[in-house]
């Protein structure tokens, strides 16, 4: 890998009449986040201008907003999309959901002290000032970052919560809220992943179904999100990849999202969960739902 020739590379896809959109493909997808950082300073450096002012100025549309997420760092972009679905146009609840939800203590840390160094305000008063109720309550425990990352499961206290969950939600009229945050948002996920199995008995029906049947509209999409990651996070972004793309239009920010925050962690595995879960691969979905240079892209950070 050499900083220098990439940068030359992606300087001569974009000098002059046209723009070489398949060199910058080539070039951008070959590398790993930090090879890319590397090519951002040594453009700068050696061509004397800044390579994100240039890829926007001959980019647009959706192939714009994968090869910029692309050259942004990894707890940058996280950072950016956040505050996109907070101070956007209406708050998009879907993508606060999923980055708190899905991320580890250290990721949401470094979330939390990026987020206040680049706009001034905490990612919690944002949350606080955006959102409302118990949903609010939830992306604010997530945001913490302060879930047990241990393993140990302790059996009496894995009986105790879910037989907590059971009452506070099938068994009493109304839901008990609270109870379902606490445990399900600081708790270990072995832990968690027992208390799923004992509630299973007590209540006869999974933690999910009680989730659909108590809760409604954003805090339900929270906590089973929520369920969700903590039992398999592949299988929960191949969820959310198929719902961006199945039926009628497409659900661009979360496709993107995914695809680009995902392609160097686990793309492997959500393409495995996607293929045993909709008996199509993922790489024919994206085919059949996108087009032009955004589409070959996706496909190739997607591979195979």
């Amino acid at each position: 890998f050499s900083a220098e020739q990439e940068a030359q590379a992606l300087r001569k896809s974009m000098k002059g009449f046209g723009t070489d959109e398949d060199a910058i493909i080539e070039t951008l997808t070959k590398l790993n986040v930090s090879q890319r950082q590397q090519v951002l300073i040594t453009y700068k450096s050696t061509i004397g201008r800044d390579l994100i002012d240039d890829l926007k100025s001959e980019l647009s549309g959706n192939f714009e907003r994968v090869i910029i997420g692309l050259m942004t760092p990894t707890t940058m972009y996280d950072v950016h999309e956040l505050r996109r679905a907070l101070k956007g146009a209406g708050t998009d609840e879907g993508c606060l959901i999923e980055i708190l939800a899905s991320r580890t203590n250290t990721e949401i840390r470094h979330i939390n002290e990026n987020y206040k160094l680049q706009y001034g305000s905490t990612l919690e008063d944002d949350i606080v000032s955006d959102t409302s109720s118990m949903f609010r309550r939830v992306l604010v425990s997530l945001a913490t970052g302060n879930r047990d990352e241990g393993t140990f499961v302790d059996e009496a206290l894995a009986q105790q919560d879910a037989q907590c969950l059971y009452e506070a939600g099938e068994k009493k009229w109304g839901t008990d809220e609270v109870q379902f945050m606490s445990i399900l948002c600081t708790r270990n996920r072995c832990h968690l992943l027992r208390v799923f199995d004992v509630y299973r008995v007590i209540a006869n029906k999974d933690i999910t179904e009680s989730i659909k049947s108590e809760m409604s509209g954003d805090l339900e999409d929270a906590l089973l999100a929520v369920v969700k990651c903590l039992r398999n996070k592949p299988a929960y972004f191949a969820e959310r990849l198929y719902r961006s793309m199945k039926g009628l239009g497409t659900d661009d920010s979360t496709l993107i999202r995914v695809m680009v925050s995902r392609s160097e962690i686990d793309m492997l595995y959500i393409r495995r969960e996607f293929q045993a879960m909709y008996g199509k691969s993922l790489h024919s979905f994206i085919k059949g739902d996108c087009s032009g240079d955004y589409r070959k892209v996706l496909l190739r950070l997607c591979g195979g």
